[in-house]
């Protein structure tokens, strides 16, 4: 077995332990948006409700607060950019190490 294909094994076993190790240890445990928790803990150390300085952009324009239908779209848009831009960058690595291996062997 190729000393790559090892690698690409070991790594894909890491993967799938940090994917499935957490739905084990974490039984009965919520998961909410950060915004939510980090609200409850001013409200805890202040002892008042939590009244945000200001609104977000996106509902001042649309007069009030974001569908979850649409939020979901704009976060996978996100990713599909984030990921895009790592392919990128991973195939310019890729390619790179292909050209100076064949300059070596010429």
């Amino acid at each position: 077995m190729a000393k790559t294909k090892k690698k690409v094994i070991i790594l894909l076993v890491i993967a799938a332990l940090i994917a499935v190790i957490p739905l084990f240890t974490l039984k009965g445990a919520e998961f909410g948006g950060s915004d939510d928790a980090g609200s409850k803990v001013v409200s805890q150390i202040t002892g008042k409700d939590y009244e945000p300085w200001f609104t977000p952009v996106m509902e001042t324009w649309i007069g009030g607060e974001l569908p979850g239908e649409i939020e979901s779209l704009l976060f996978c848009v996100q990713t599909g950019i984030g990921v895009g831009v790592l392919a990128f960058f991973m195939g310019r690595l890729v390619e790179r190490n292909k050209k100076e291996n064949r300059q070596i062997k010429n």
